[in-house]
C-alpha cells in the first residue's frame, strides 16, 4: 500500500465545501470518485483543512492510500482526466509518494489563507464569486492596524462559528496582514490551525473598520468580549482562499 500526497486547486463556487455532504457536491467526493475510477478500489481522501461552501483553494494538501502500480505523475494525470471529463472545477497540481505515517491533516504544522476584497463600485464580472465586492472606499492602513490586536495567543470565541467543533476557542494567530493592491484589499492570515469561520469573521470586522463603521480599537474590544454576539460582520465565502499547508521541514 502506497500513500500518495496530492496538492489540489479548486473553485469552491459549485461545492458544499471540501468534506463529503449528504445534500450536495463536495471536493472530497469529486476527487475520491475520480481516483477510485483510476485505481479500481475505494479510497478515502484526507485534507489539511475542511473548507466551507464556496471557499476556494490554491494549494490544498491531501492524501489517500492505494495499491496501484501507477507512478505519482501517471496517477495525477489520470485523476485530472477523470475530473475534467466529469466537469469538476478541481485539479491535481502535484502528486508524490510519502511515508505511511505522513498525514495531510495531523502532520500539518501551519495553514495560510488569503481573503480578497474588490473595493470598487462596478459589479464584478471576471471575479464574480471569487472576491467580496465592497463599493465604499476602504482604509487598508486602519484595517491592518486593527488586525494586529488579533495576532497572538487568544480566546477567539467572538470569531468562532456557533457550529465550530473545536475543543477550545483558544488559538495562536501568527499573522494577519492587510494591504491594498490597486482596487483590491488583500488580507493574509497564518496560524497552525483556525476555528470554524474564524478568518471570515475577522475579515468582516476589519471591513467595518475600513469603512469607518468601527474604530480601530473596536476589533480588540470584540476579541476581549469573548462573545459571538459582539461580532460585527461575517464576510462571505467568495473571497476566501486556502493558500498553503506547511509541514515539518517546509517553510
Amino acid at each position: 500500500m502506497t500513500r500518495f500526497a496530492l496538492t489540489l486547486e479548486w473553485d469552491g463556487t459549485p461545492y458544499m465545501g471540501f468534506q463529503r455532504q449528504g445534500h450536495g457536491p463536495s471536493v472530497q467526493q469529486a476527487v475520491e470518485e475520480a481516483a477510485e475510477s483510476v485505481v479500481g478500489h475505494p479510497v478515502t481522501l484526507h485534507a489539511a483543512g475542511r473548507t466551507d461552501t464556496g471557499v476556494h483553494a490554491l494549494a490544498m494538501r491531501a492524501h489517500f492510500d492505494s495499491e496501484t502500480q501507477l507512478s505519482p505523475f501517471r496517477l495525477s494525470e489520470a485523476i485530472n482526466a477523470r475530473l475534467r471529463l466529469a466537469g469538476h472545477a478541481v485539479a491535481v497540481l502535484d502528486c508524490v509518494e510519502v511515508a505511511e505515517d505522513w498525514h495531510a491533516r495531523f502532520s500539518c504544522v501551519g495553514r495560510a489563507y488569503e481573503y480578497r476584497i474588490a473595493n470598487r463600485r462596478a459589479p464584478l464580472t471576471l471575479e464574480a464569486s471569487r472576491a467580496w465586492r465592497i463599493a465604499r472606499p476602504l482604509d487598508a492602513d486602519a484595517m491592518h492596524e486593527a488586525a494586529q490586536a488579533l495576532v497572538g495567543h487568544h480566546d477567539f470565541t467572538t470569531f468562532r462559528s456557533v457550529h465550530c467543533q473545536a475543543a477550545s476557542p483558544v488559538k495562536t494567530l501568527d499573522r494577519l496582514d492587510v494591504r491594498r493592491e490597486g482596487d483590491h484589499i488583500v488580507i493574509e492570515a497564518a496560524a497552525r490551525s483556525f476555528l470554524h469561520r474564524q478568518v471570515r469573521s475577522m475579515v468582516g470586522c476589519l471591513a467595518l473598520v475600513g469603512q469607518g463603521h468601527w474604530a480601530v480599537g473596536d476589533v480588540g474590544a470584540a476579541l476581549a468580549a469573548r462573545n459571538r454576539c459582539k461580532l460585527g460582520l461575517n464576510a462571505p465565502p467568495d473571497g476566501l482562499y486556502f493558500v498553503k499547508a506547511i509541514y515539518p521541514g517546509e517553510s
